[in-house]
């Protein structure tokens, strides 16, 4: 569970993506993310990722980032589970914290480019 603010010079393109300046998302294995009903995928010419919409409403359902993980929106969790996202599914982490476009202040972990990268010094 993350929030993401890469952008398009890094493998996962976030904010490109989902058009947003920080992406609040769940990440899950390809066979655990389905879509009922009709949807249309966009395959990025060089580089590993897509994007997959619903073709009645128009919006994005989930991205599939460069380990083939589906990234699915916060917002669309929430709309299946009544509006409001499941606690076990809150934000965790930061990700890409280096290339944030707005300060969020909050506890949570903030990785400057990635989850295997250092964290935000916030001791001073």
């Amino acid at each position: 569970m993350t929030r993401c603010g890469c952008a398009a010079r890094t493998p996962l393109y976030c904010r490109l993506v989902y058009g947003t300046a920080m992406l609040s998302a769940t990440a899950w294995q390809p066979e655990q993310v389905s879509v009922a009903g009709g949807d249309a995928t966009f395959r990025h010419p060089s580089k590993t990722m897509s994007r997959t919409w619903c073709t009645k409403c128009g919006e994005i359902v989930f991205g599939t980032n460069r380990l083939g993980m589906r990234v699915v929106p916060n917002s669309v969790t929430a709309c299946a589970h009544g509006g409001q996202l499941p606690d076990a599914l809150q934000p965790t982490m930061h990700l890409f914290y280096r290339q944030r476009v707005i300060d969020v202040v909050d506890a949570l972990p903030k990785f400057l480019d990635g989850w295997d990268r250092p964290t935000l010094d916030t001791s001073n």
